[in-house]
Protein backbone atom coordinates (compact mmCIF):
# COMPACT_ATOMS: atom_id res chain seq x y z
CA UNK A 1 0.00 0.00 0.00
CA UNK A 2 1.53 3.32 -1.01
CA UNK A 3 -0.23 6.50 -0.19
CA UNK A 4 -2.72 7.89 1.76
CA UNK A 5 -5.56 9.82 -0.36
CA UNK A 6 -8.31 11.84 1.77
CA UNK A 7 -11.40 12.73 -0.12
CA UNK A 8 -13.67 15.72 1.55
CA UNK A 9 -16.71 14.56 -0.55
CA UNK A 10 -20.81 14.41 0.00
CA UNK A 11 -22.19 10.86 -0.12
CA UNK A 12 -24.01 8.86 -2.82
CA UNK A 13 -25.56 5.92 -1.73
CA UNK A 14 -25.30 4.84 -5.05
CA UNK A 15 -21.94 4.28 -4.90
CA UNK A 16 -21.64 6.07 -8.72
CA UNK A 17 -19.95 9.28 -7.27
CA UNK A 18 -18.89 11.44 -4.13
CA UNK A 19 -16.67 10.11 -1.48
CA UNK A 20 -17.64 5.75 -2.07
CA UNK A 21 -16.72 6.24 -5.94
CA UNK A 22 -13.51 8.07 -4.61
CA UNK A 23 -12.07 5.59 -2.05
CA UNK A 24 -13.21 2.57 -4.80
CA UNK A 25 -10.91 4.75 -7.08
CA UNK A 26 -8.25 5.33 -4.37
CA UNK A 27 -8.07 1.29 -3.71
CA UNK A 28 -7.73 0.53 -7.13
CA UNK A 29 -4.64 2.98 -7.78
CA UNK A 30 -3.19 1.27 -4.41
CA UNK A 31 -3.38 4.39 -1.89
CA UNK A 32 -5.31 4.02 1.78
CA UNK A 33 -8.79 6.04 1.25
CA UNK A 34 -9.81 8.18 4.25
CA UNK A 35 -13.53 9.83 3.58
CA UNK A 36 -14.24 13.40 5.98
CA UNK A 37 -18.44 13.69 5.03
CA UNK A 38 -19.63 16.71 3.62
CA UNK A 39 -23.00 16.39 2.92
CA UNK A 40 -26.08 13.26 2.23
CA UNK A 41 -27.81 12.54 -0.36
CA UNK A 42 -30.88 10.60 -1.49
CA UNK A 43 -30.08 9.30 -4.62
CA UNK A 44 -29.67 6.31 -7.50
CA UNK A 45 -28.51 6.38 -10.96
CA UNK A 46 -32.15 7.62 -11.90
CA UNK A 47 -31.33 10.80 -9.79
CA UNK A 48 -31.09 12.69 -6.62
CA UNK A 49 -34.02 13.34 -4.59
CA UNK A 50 -32.41 15.05 -1.71
CA UNK A 51 -29.72 16.73 0.01
CA UNK A 52 -29.03 17.16 3.68
CA UNK A 53 -25.45 18.58 4.45
CA UNK A 54 -23.67 18.61 7.74
CA UNK A 55 -22.93 20.78 10.08
CA UNK A 56 -19.80 23.20 9.91
CA UNK A 57 -18.75 22.02 13.24
CA UNK A 58 -19.21 18.49 12.90
CA UNK A 59 -16.74 19.02 9.04
CA UNK A 60 -14.69 20.92 11.30
CA UNK A 61 -14.32 18.39 14.05
CA UNK A 62 -13.87 15.32 11.24
CA UNK A 63 -11.34 16.98 9.76
CA UNK A 64 -9.37 18.19 12.85
CA UNK A 65 -9.66 14.60 14.82
CA UNK A 66 -8.81 12.57 11.72
CA UNK A 67 -5.56 15.24 10.84
CA UNK A 68 -4.51 14.96 14.03
CA UNK A 69 -3.82 11.21 13.58
CA UNK A 70 -3.17 10.84 10.27
CA UNK A 71 -1.18 12.51 7.45
CA UNK A 72 -2.76 12.03 3.63
CA UNK A 73 -0.09 12.32 0.74
CA UNK A 74 -2.95 14.12 -1.24
CA UNK A 75 -6.57 15.14 -0.48
CA UNK A 76 -9.13 16.23 -2.96
CA UNK A 77 -12.39 17.47 -2.40
CA UNK A 78 -16.42 17.22 -3.90
CA UNK A 79 -19.11 18.55 -3.25
CA UNK A 80 -18.96 21.19 0.14
CA UNK A 81 -22.81 22.37 -0.10
CA UNK A 82 -22.43 25.81 1.69
CA UNK A 83 -20.42 28.50 2.45
CA UNK A 84 -19.95 27.64 6.03
CA UNK A 85 -18.26 24.39 5.18
CA UNK A 86 -16.35 25.71 2.27
CA UNK A 87 -14.94 27.88 5.09
CA UNK A 88 -14.32 25.35 6.76
CA UNK A 89 -12.47 23.28 4.21
CA UNK A 90 -10.44 26.71 3.29
CA UNK A 91 -9.41 27.57 6.85
CA UNK A 92 -7.89 23.95 7.51
CA UNK A 93 -6.24 23.90 3.59
CA UNK A 94 -3.98 26.79 5.10
CA UNK A 95 -2.36 24.55 6.56
CA UNK A 96 -1.84 21.41 4.65
CA UNK A 97 1.52 20.29 3.68
CA UNK A 98 0.11 18.02 1.24
CA UNK A 99 -1.44 19.02 -2.55
CA UNK A 100 -5.08 19.60 -2.52
CA UNK A 101 -7.28 18.97 -5.46
CA UNK A 102 -10.69 20.50 -5.62
CA UNK A 103 -13.36 19.11 -7.61
CA UNK A 104 -15.69 22.17 -7.68
CA UNK A 105 -18.70 20.36 -8.03
CA UNK A 106 -21.56 22.34 -8.55
CA UNK A 107 -24.52 20.10 -9.66
CA UNK A 108 -24.74 16.28 -10.38
CA UNK A 109 -25.32 14.65 -13.60
CA UNK A 110 -28.69 14.83 -13.26
CA UNK A 111 -28.81 18.79 -12.59
CA UNK A 112 -29.49 19.24 -8.73
CA UNK A 113 -27.62 21.84 -7.39
CA UNK A 114 -24.96 20.28 -4.73
CA UNK A 115 -23.66 24.06 -4.01
CA UNK A 116 -25.00 27.35 -3.73
CA UNK A 117 -24.78 30.49 -5.00
CA UNK A 118 -23.16 32.28 -2.10
CA UNK A 119 -20.89 28.67 -1.21
CA UNK A 120 -19.41 28.96 -5.12
CA UNK A 121 -17.66 33.30 -4.17
CA UNK A 122 -16.34 31.71 -1.04
CA UNK A 123 -14.94 28.62 -2.47
CA UNK A 124 -13.56 31.79 -5.25
CA UNK A 125 -12.04 33.99 -2.53
CA UNK A 126 -10.80 31.20 0.07
CA UNK A 127 -10.46 27.72 -1.76
CA UNK A 128 -9.47 28.22 -5.03
CA UNK A 129 -5.84 30.06 -3.42
CA UNK A 130 -5.11 26.69 -1.71
CA UNK A 131 -5.88 24.33 -4.22
CA UNK A 132 -3.00 22.78 -5.85
CA UNK A 133 -5.01 21.50 -8.78
CA UNK A 134 -8.44 22.55 -9.61
CA UNK A 135 -10.93 20.24 -12.24
CA UNK A 136 -13.58 21.81 -13.43
CA UNK A 137 -15.63 20.46 -16.14
CA UNK A 138 -16.92 23.23 -18.67
CA UNK A 139 -20.19 24.38 -16.99
CA UNK A 140 -18.17 24.90 -14.06
CA UNK A 141 -15.22 26.54 -15.52
CA UNK A 142 -17.54 29.21 -17.24
CA UNK A 143 -18.60 29.74 -13.81
CA UNK A 144 -16.02 30.24 -12.15
CA UNK A 145 -13.98 32.35 -15.14
CA UNK A 146 -17.62 33.95 -15.45
CA UNK A 147 -17.49 33.79 -19.39
CA UNK A 148 -18.70 30.69 -21.94
CA UNK A 149 -16.56 27.41 -22.15
CA UNK A 150 -18.13 25.57 -25.28
CA UNK A 151 -14.73 25.64 -27.56
CA UNK A 152 -11.11 24.45 -26.26
CA UNK A 153 -10.04 28.17 -26.78
CA UNK A 154 -12.49 28.68 -24.27
CA UNK A 155 -11.34 26.33 -21.80
CA UNK A 156 -7.65 27.82 -22.19
CA UNK A 157 -9.22 31.75 -21.91
CA UNK A 158 -10.84 29.90 -18.70
CA UNK A 159 -7.87 27.95 -17.31
CA UNK A 160 -6.04 31.36 -17.54
CA UNK A 161 -8.72 33.02 -15.72
CA UNK A 162 -9.51 30.87 -12.76
CA UNK A 163 -5.46 30.25 -12.33
CA UNK A 164 -5.67 34.42 -11.77
CA UNK A 165 -8.07 33.64 -8.63
CA UNK A 166 -5.06 31.86 -6.97
CA UNK A 167 -5.14 28.05 -8.35
CA UNK A 168 -1.82 26.84 -8.79
CA UNK A 169 -2.53 24.15 -12.02
CA UNK A 170 -5.81 23.94 -13.75
CA UNK A 171 -7.15 21.25 -15.40
CA UNK A 172 -10.59 21.71 -17.62
CA UNK A 173 -12.22 19.31 -18.70
CA UNK A 174 -13.24 18.42 -22.21
CA UNK A 175 -15.92 16.07 -21.91
CA UNK A 176 -18.56 18.98 -22.27
CA UNK A 177 -16.91 21.00 -25.03
CA UNK A 178 -17.54 21.07 -29.17
CA UNK A 179 -15.57 18.32 -31.06
CA UNK A 180 -12.79 15.99 -29.83
CA UNK A 181 -12.71 15.32 -25.78
CA UNK A 182 -10.22 17.47 -25.13
CA UNK A 183 -8.70 18.23 -21.57
CA UNK A 184 -6.57 21.84 -21.19
CA UNK A 185 -4.35 21.26 -18.04
CA UNK A 186 -2.63 24.84 -17.46
CA UNK A 187 0.64 24.24 -14.99
CA UNK A 188 1.62 26.93 -12.33
CA UNK A 189 4.82 27.72 -14.46
CA UNK A 190 2.83 28.95 -17.58
CA UNK A 191 2.63 25.69 -19.74
CA UNK A 192 -0.52 24.60 -21.54
CA UNK A 193 -0.92 20.87 -22.68
CA UNK A 194 -3.94 19.63 -24.22
CA UNK A 195 -4.71 16.00 -23.32
CA UNK A 196 -6.94 13.93 -25.92
CA UNK A 197 -9.02 11.12 -25.49
CA UNK A 198 -11.75 9.30 -27.46
CA UNK A 199 -15.16 10.36 -26.97
CA UNK A 200 -17.41 7.42 -26.26
CA UNK A 201 -20.85 7.48 -27.28
CA UNK A 202 -22.23 6.08 -23.26
CA UNK A 203 -24.93 7.05 -21.05
CA UNK A 204 -22.49 5.37 -18.31
CA UNK A 205 -20.75 8.29 -16.76
CA UNK A 206 -22.20 9.16 -13.24
CA UNK A 207 -19.20 10.11 -10.90
CA UNK A 208 -16.52 10.73 -13.43
CA UNK A 209 -15.63 14.36 -12.68
CA UNK A 210 -15.38 12.66 -8.69
CA UNK A 211 -13.80 9.70 -10.05
CA UNK A 212 -10.79 11.58 -12.45
CA UNK A 213 -10.40 13.99 -9.34
CA UNK A 214 -9.80 11.04 -7.51
CA UNK A 215 -7.50 9.02 -9.79
CA UNK A 216 -5.39 12.41 -9.39
CA UNK A 217 -4.97 12.47 -6.01
CA UNK A 218 -4.45 9.09 -5.37
CA UNK A 219 -1.17 9.45 -7.71
CA UNK A 220 -0.40 12.18 -6.13
CA UNK A 221 -0.17 10.98 -2.73
CA UNK A 222 1.72 8.60 -4.03
CA UNK A 223 4.60 10.72 -5.53
CA UNK A 224 3.33 11.25 -9.20
CA UNK A 225 4.47 14.19 -10.70
CA UNK A 226 1.39 16.55 -11.71
CA UNK A 227 1.27 16.14 -15.62
CA UNK A 228 1.96 12.19 -15.18
CA UNK A 229 -0.80 12.31 -12.37
CA UNK A 230 -3.60 13.65 -15.20
CA UNK A 231 -2.69 11.83 -18.38
CA UNK A 232 -2.84 7.91 -15.89
CA UNK A 233 -5.96 9.18 -14.68
CA UNK A 234 -7.34 10.54 -17.81
CA UNK A 235 -6.42 7.02 -19.98
CA UNK A 236 -7.54 5.18 -16.60
CA UNK A 237 -11.16 6.96 -16.54
CA UNK A 238 -11.39 6.45 -20.62
CA UNK A 239 -10.77 2.86 -19.68
CA UNK A 240 -13.52 3.04 -17.12
CA UNK A 241 -15.95 4.52 -18.91
CA UNK A 242 -15.65 2.08 -22.21
CA UNK A 243 -15.70 -0.89 -19.55
CA UNK A 244 -18.70 0.48 -17.48
CA UNK A 245 -20.92 -2.45 -15.74
CA UNK A 246 -23.91 -0.75 -17.09
CA UNK A 247 -25.91 -1.16 -13.69
CA UNK A 248 -28.80 0.70 -12.86
CA UNK A 249 -32.14 2.49 -15.02
CA UNK A 250 -30.15 5.72 -15.56
CA UNK A 251 -27.18 7.25 -15.45
CA UNK A 252 -24.73 4.44 -14.79
CA UNK A 253 -21.16 3.73 -13.11
CA UNK A 254 -18.17 3.85 -14.78
CA UNK A 255 -16.29 0.44 -13.88
CA UNK A 256 -13.38 1.43 -10.73
CA UNK A 257 -12.26 -2.05 -11.38
CA UNK A 258 -10.97 -0.85 -14.75
CA UNK A 259 -6.64 -1.62 -14.86
CA UNK A 260 -4.39 1.01 -13.82
CA UNK A 261 -2.41 0.54 -17.67
CA UNK A 262 0.90 2.47 -18.35
CA UNK A 263 1.06 6.29 -18.32
CA UNK A 264 0.74 7.87 -22.23
CA UNK A 265 3.40 9.49 -22.91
Amino acid sequence: MNGIALTIAGSDPSGGAGLQADLKTFHQHGAYGMAVVTLLTVQSTKGVARVETVSSDLLAQQLDHLLADLAPGAAKTGALGNAALVEVVASRAKAFAFPLVVDPVMISKHGHPLIDASAVQVLERQLLPHAFLVTPNAPEAAALARRPVETLAHAKDAAKAIAQRGAKNVLVKGGHLEGAAVDVLLLADGTVHELFAERLATTHTHGTGCTSSAAIAARLAQGTPLLDAVKGAKAWLTRAIATAPGLGHGVGPVNHFAPLGPTPP
